[in-house]
C-alpha cells in the first residue's frame, strides 16, 4: 500500500494505491467512490480486496470535499478533473499496460463522463452506475453513454433504485461499444442483499469479482 498527495488545480487530495498481492501490478484500477462515501469506506475497501485477490491493482482516491470533510459533492467538472489528475498519476508512477477508470455510483458516472470525452484508458468498470435518481426515472443520466468507445463491464443490483433494468436496457440499444452488464439478484445500491435472497453480501461480492476477473482479461486481450 502507498499514500499518495495528488495535486487538483490548487488544491490537493489524498490516494491510495493498492497492488495485487500476486506481484502483477500490469493491470490498475483507478476507482472513485459514490457521493456518501470516501476512498476508505466499507464498500472501497470490499472492492478492494475482491478485486486484489483476481490480479487486480487498485488506485482509491478522495474527491476533494470528502478531503475536507465536506457532505456536499463537488460538481461534475471538478469530480472529473480530480479524477484525471489521480488517473495520470497512476499512469506516470505505474505505468500500467492496462489501466481501467470507473468507480462507484457518482464516482463511476464521472469516469464514465471522462471515458466519453475521449480520456485514455483501456476499459470502463461501473459499480451501481447511477443511471436516475430514485423515484425519478424520467431524468435518466444517460446522454453521454452512447459517446463511449472503451470496453465496461456495468454492475447494478436488481433492487437499486438508482437503476431500473428496463430503462438500463433501453438505453443500451443506442450504445456500441461493447458493454457487459451484471445484474445482481436481489441486492440493492449498497450491494446489500436481504436474507430471504439466501445470498450473503459476501457471495455477491464474489460475483463482482469473478465477472471483473474475466472481464479485464478480455479487456487485456484487445
Amino acid at each position: 500500500m502507498k499514500n499518495w498527495t495528488i495535486q487538483v488545480g490548487d488544491e490537493t487530495t489524498s490516494a491510495i494505491y493498492d497492488p495485487a498481492p500476486n506481484g502483477d501490478t500490469s493491470t490498475v484500477f483507478v476507482c472513485a467512490h459514490g457521493a456518501g462515501g470516501n476512498m476508505a469506506d466499507k464498500s472501497m475497501i470490499a472492492v478492494t480486496r475482491a478485486l486484489g485477490a483476481r490480479g487486480l491493482s487498485t488506485v482509491r482516491f478522495n474527491f476533494l470535499y470528502k478531503e475536507k470533510r465536506s457532505s456536499r459533492p463537488d460538481p461534475m467538472p471538478k469530480l472529473k478533473d480530480t479524477t484525471t489528475a489521480v488517473v495520470a498519476r497512476a499512469r506516470a508512477e505505474l505505468e500500467p499496460k492496462t489501466l481501467i477508470i470507473g468507480g462507484r455510483s457518482m464516482g463511476g458516472r464521472a469516469a464514465s463522463m471522462l471515458a466519453a470525452d475521449g480520456l485514455d484508458c483501456s476499459g470502463l468498470l461501473l459499480l451501481a452506475y447511477p443511471l436516475h435518481p430514485p423515484g425519478k426515472p424520467d431524468q435518466l443520466r444517460d446522454a453521454h453513454l452512447p459517446s463511449i468507445r472503451v470496453p465496461v463491464l456495468c454492475v447494478n443490483g436488481t433492487r437499486d433504485p438508482f437503476c431500473t433494468p428496463e430503462l438500463m436496457k433501453r438505453v443500451l440499444e443506442r450504445v456500441r461499444t461493447p458493454w457487459e452488464m451484471l445484474w445482481l439478484d436481489g441486492a440493492d445500491h449498497s450491494f446489500h442483499v436481504l436474507k430471504s435472497s439466501g445470498k450473503t453480501d459476501a457471495q455477491i461480492m464474489t460475483e463482482v469479482a469473478d465477472a471483473a476477473e474475466k472481464w479485464a482479461a478480455t479487456v487485456r486481450s484487445r
